[in-house]
């Protein structure tokens, strides 16, 4: 039995799949079957069900894999502790980003991780909550950036930061005359969404609940509209098919007046608009927070990443150090 056995069945319990995990452990299908089989009959068990159209795990599989993943987890921590003696920075870290976080934060991050610590490269997997959670706890992620809430896994949280949403309307539209706009004025405009499983979506829908009901529904193609990414979606606004909430961080720069416009005709199409929630005037938000596994050793990583993260411009939102 060796570690590279225990990491290939690992792989094919989350994927499902020999193809899919022979891909995401970089060597071919037929070296990984071979593998897997060899491991099954040293314990003269079986691991795996396997069909055509699919792989199923067993009972007693599953309590080898959750066996296997401990074991993985540990060996890394040997060889970090091995590292920590020499430099508590050196090697990669593996970071997990939301959709709706990676494209507006990873530029400047990644500059100031290129900066602080270019001995400590970050691998970058960008992804839904649920997934990254899932590759936090196999030990496939050290640490993710993720927006609450999300269910309790038993995770170290460290918050980052509160952002704002800002609401994005066509240039065209009566709203766009206004400084601001409220919820209230957002529930009888059609709204264009993410598609299931982005956590933000269900931000949105907790400032405007009335689309909940219209989502998914043959009468909601009426109220509201769905997009793959939220670039995908300020495309859908400027061609005047609805409106839409964004993150702070996803509004140009130059935007909210932050910085002069580079060009008059910059965004001709779309107009942000701070978004007013409540008697107080205050604005709907989002908890941004940094997440590891308690049993990951590498203190100094976590230390030196929220540090970088910190250096970052963050334009308009609430740093929470």
């Amino acid at each position: 039995m060796t570690l590279t056995e225990l990491k290939y069945i690992v792989a094919v319990a989350r994927e499902r799949h020999f193809g899919k995990a022979a891909e995401a452990c970089h060597v071919s299908q037929p070296t990984l079957s071979v593998a897997v089989k060899k491991l099954e009959e040293e314990l003269d068990l079986k691991l795996f069900e396997r069909s055509a159209n699919e792989v199923s795990i067993t009972p007693l599989g599953e309590e080898v894999v959750r066996q296997a993943q401990s074991v993985l987890e540990q060996a890394d921590g040997i060889r970090e502790i091995a590292k920590r003696g020499k430099d508590p920075l050196a090697g990669a870290l593996r970071l997990g980003v939301i959709y709706t976080i990676a494209p507006y934060l990873l530029p400047d991050l990644v500059r100031q991780t290129i900066t602080r610590t270019p001995q400590m490269p970050l691998m970058l997997q960008e992804n839904f909550t649920v997934k990254l959670l899932e590759m936090l706890r196999t030990g496939e992620l050290d640490c993710a950036i993720l927006a609450e809430p999300f269910p309790d896994t038993g995770l170290a949280i460290a918050p980052l930061y509160d952002e704002p949403f800002v609401a994005a309307v066509p240039r065209s539209h009566a709203l766009a005359k206004g400084k601001s706009v409220t919820a209230e004025q957002l529930k009888s405009e059609t709204m264009l969404l993410l598609g299931t499983g982005h956590c933000f979506r269900d931000h949105v829908l907790e400032v405007c609940p009335e689309f909940a009901r219209f989502s998914g529904t043959a009468e909601g193609i009426q109220r509201s509209f769905e997009g793959s990414s939220l670039e995908t979606i300020k495309h859908m606004v400027a061609a005047g098919m609805g409106v839409t909430l964004v993150p702070r961080l996803g509004v140009p720069a130059h935007a909210l007046g932050t910085r002069p416009a580079r060009r008059m005709n910059e965004d001709p199409y779309i107009k942000y608009l701070p978004v007013i929630d409540g008697p107080e005037g205050s604005a709907p938000t989002r908890r941004v927070v940094l997440a590891w596994r308690r049993s990951f050793t590498r203190y100094e990583a976590i230390a030196a990443l929220r540090n970088a993260i910190y250096a970052c411009e963050l334009p308009g939102v609430k740093r929470l150090s």
